[in-house]
């Protein structure tokens, strides 16, 4: 069985769930990468080092990738391979796009894929609560969307790959949209989706200018700085920085929820970071039923004391 992995460039580097699922990928079976964007040496070396023997490599140039990727990767996937895609927005749309050319479905917003006699996703449900397993009953090809942090990417420090470039195909009015400019927003710190240590507020701060607080927190900390949907929704913070299930999967070593009530669909997003650090003033909130440790306490007062003693040591 092949299990192929989609990689989107990121910046001159393979997008990071990529690799996540390649080392999944690896323990399955044989593993082939079709990789969208310029070509680069860093790229090979780290697609290569996570397990990658082979990468086919489509370079759009400055036209939308989706529909030319879901194009040639249905001309290289077979009746019995399992393909492998993140939940991103490029990911998602190439699934679809494959899923329509090959006439088979996705299940998607897997956390794992088991292969066992057959090809089964994995799927949280109820906040996380509880796991279900979908079986593909077809001859497949089996396309699979996992979500981010479901697997731990590691190096096996393997040699670069080798490369067979794909030639563009010819997709019509679908593939006539051109990229004209790029735009990023501008972020300090370290990135919400790969940090270490995440501090993140939610309504119980009362106000957008009480935001203040986390952002310093996180800065003493050396720490990404997360919201909630209800903050973001409320224009607080930019979507850019919410953690949940509409918003970004994080795993980090410490997570510290201030003024957050712990609802399901935050939750899910932050359920699995090593330690959950919660300051919430209602010792009724769900938060604390997920929090290894848990402070009682008004986020005014509890925030402002802990910086005055993080600025002490300092």
């Amino acid at each position: 069985m092949k299990v192929w992995v989609f990689s989107e460039d990121a910046g001159g580097a393979p997008s990071p769930i990529s690799l996540e699922m390649l080392t999944k990928a690896r323990t399955v079976g044989e593993v082939g990468v079709f990789f969208v964007g310029p070509a680069s040496d860093t790229a090979w070396s780290a697609l290569g080092a996570h397990g990658a023997a082979t990468v086919h490599h489509l370079d759009p140039g400055d036209a939308l990738p989706s529909a030319a990727a879901g194009a040639a990767m249905a001309e290289l996937v077979g009746p019995g391979d399992v393909v492998l895609f993140g939940l991103t927005p490029t990911d998602r749309d190439v699934a679809g796009r494959l899923s329509a050319r090959l006439g088979v479905p996705v299940l998607s917003n897997a956390v794992d894929v088991k292969v066992d006699g057959g090809v089964r996703a994995v799927n949280e449900i109820l906040g996380g609560a509880t796991l279900v397993e979908t079986a593909f009953t077809g001859a497949g090809p089996h396309i699979v969307v996992v979500r981010p942090k479901s697997f731990t990417a590691e190096p096996t420090g393997g040699d670069s790959p080798e490369i067979v470039s794909v030639a563009m195909p010819q997709v019509g009015h679908a593939g006539e949209a051109r990229i004209v400019a790029r735009h990023e927003e501008a972020a300090q710190g370290p990135k919400l989706a790969e940090a270490d240590v995440i501090v993140s507020g939610g309504r119980g701060l009362g106000a957008a200018e009480h935001f203040g607080l986390i952002e310093e927190l996180a800065g003493l900390l050396g720490a990404a700085v997360g919201a909630t949907r209800a903050i973001v929704d409320a224009g607080w913070v930019p979507y850019s920085m919410q953690v949940g299930q509409t918003g970004k999967t994080v795993k980090p070593s410490v997570y510290i929820a201030c003024g957050i009530s712990g609802a399901m669909q935050h939750l899910v997003g932050m359920k699995d970071a090593a330690t959950i650090i919660a300051i919430n003033k209602d010792e009724e909130a769900p938060i604390f039923g997920v929090a290894d440790l848990g402070v009682i306490g008004d986020v005014h007062r509890v925030l402002p004391k802990l910086i005055e003693v993080l600025k002490s040591r300092r």
